[in-house]
């Protein structure tokens, strides 16, 4: 079984890549459609994915008893 710092790290890496990867998407979207294809609303909305990213990655690891997903059975 993986360590548990190990699954955050994954966690966190693999959140960073989807919201800044969706951000850019919504970004060029807008750009297209909206804005004349200028070039801002696509590094606005990556950059708005990655600093979620971020947050959301440094309370999972603010927080190192939980585990996201996982039930833990008491055993007596």
């Amino acid at each position: 079984m993986a360590d548990a710092s190990g699954l955050k790290w994954d966690r966190c890496l693999a959140d960073t890549a989807v919201k800044t990867v969706t951000g850019l998407g919504v970004g060029m979207a807008f750009s297209f459609l909206v804005f004349k294809r200028h070039a801002w609303p696509a590094s606005l909305g990556a950059g708005l994915g990655f600093g979620m990213a971020y947050s959301n990655c440094q309370h999972d690891r603010r927080l190192p008893h939980l585990l996201h997903g996982h039930m833990v059975k008491d055993q007596q």
